[in-house]
């Protein structure tokens, strides 16, 4: 591939990536560890696409093509493991939900990067990894497969991973992962039988993309404990059933909290009290149809939106609830109890109540219930 052709793919790589990153930044949820790991995949590739860039100045006379295409060379063989120690990382995290086992697995991979380094450095003498002869033209070492084996082999571990984790993944987030490393391994064999091809760069932002549509963007509304939609959707949702309501036509509503839960925290720890929102979570995502609508609203508050528009089938779920949590109390070995408050309503058209109101109003609801059971 020609200067010119390869400036124009790269190009739009870049353009594609940075609209995904400002995407990101606006918004999705930035203090999760996953994030962070995507976010520094988009910023890696980015970089070493422009470096990529200068180093097809490959056989350009003059001292500035030199320099560029000597610079952009030796970046892009310093970080070429970069990308596929993030991936490893993304992955692992994605698959297990633990971050402190992610975070251990950063320094083998620091390990193997600073080799690669200290291969990078020696290379410039032995001339193992690749060297540019006078005439500014590239030519591949005789150790140059070894980055890329690493490579490779980074990649087929996180596919690995996730394979063999397949039951604990939905199914749209498993194919996206799986994807990830095929486009990337099918150009790592091009480059390998036609000298001079590099698409490697390119087939990761069309892997990056993917991810970004089936799950980073699936982020922006999930909530990242428990699985269920967050605040966020939880107000554009509602408020669209508020404006799609009409006399024939309502909906209901119903605030959870969970009873107890700082001294849940307090007396068996942080783990314990998550163990105890997403069974929560799970509970009253087992009591609805699959259609309806459920978010963690707040802490250890849950809210849900059902196309319920009689008060008496909006009890038999508030009961169903209840025998579930019943049920699950009696056959648990968790040290701790289960129970909620909920306050409950059908939307009354005529009332003219917006979002916010309607969402204050069985607040409202729970508080007194909970009020209630502290008197019991």
């Amino acid at each position: 591939m020609n200067f010119t052709g390869n400036l124009i793919i790269n190009m739009y790589s870049i353009v594609l990536l940075t609209i995904i990153y400002i995407h990101s930044i606006n918004h999705i949820e930035k203090g999760s560890l996953q994030h962070k790991l995507y976010m520094m995949m988009v910023q890696a590739t980015i970089l070493m696409l422009v470096m990529d860039t200068f180093s097809r100045f490959d056989g350009m006379p003059g001292m500035v093509y030199t320099f560029l295409n000597h610079f952009g060379t030796f970046f892009i063989f310093f970080t070429n493991l970069i990308l596929p120690s993030l991936w490893l990382l993304y992955v692992h995290l994605h698959v297990y939900q633990e971050e402190g086992k992610t975070r251990r697995l950063v320094y083998p991979l620091v390990i193997i990067n600073l080799i690669n380094c200290i291969m990078l450095i020696f290379s410039w003498y032995f001339r193992w990894l690749y060297y540019i002869d006078v005439n500014n033209v590239y030519h591949r070492g005789p150790l140059y497969l070894v980055p890329v084996f690493i490579t490779i082999g980074l990649i087929f571990i996180a596919a690995f991973i996730t394979i063999k984790k397949r039951k604990n993944i939905e199914r749209k987030s498993f194919i996206s992962l799986v994807f990830f490393s095929v486009p990337p391994l099918i150009c790592i064999i091009l480059q390998i039988i036609f000298y001079g091809m590099s698409l490697i760069l390119n087939s990761v932002v069309l892997s990056l993309f993917v991810v970004f549509l089936n799950i980073q963007n699936h982020n922006i509304y999930t909530d990242y404990l428990t699985g269920v939609y967050n605040r966020k959707k939880l107000d554009l949702y509602l408020k669209e059933k508020v404006d799609a309501s009409t006399e024939n036509k309502s909906f209901s509503a119903i605030s959870i909290d969970l009873n107890d839960f700082k001294s849940i925290n307090d007396n068996f720890g942080h783990d314990i009290g998550d163990n105890a929102l997403t069974t929560s979570a799970e509970l009253l995502k087992s009591c609805i149809r699959s259609n309806d609508f459920i978010a963690r609203y707040g802490g250890d508050e849950f809210c849900i939106v059902l196309g319920i528009s009689s008060r008496i089938d909006l009890e038999r779920l508030i009961c169903r609830i209840n025998n579930s949590v019943n049920e699950y109390n009696e056959n648990s070995n968790m040290p701790y109890k289960l129970g909620f408050s909920m306050g409950y309503a059908v939307y009354d058209y005529n009332s003219h109540m917006k979002m916010e109101e309607f969402i204050k109003e069985i607040d409202r609801l729970m508080y007194e219930n909970k009020n209630a059971n502290k008197g019991l």
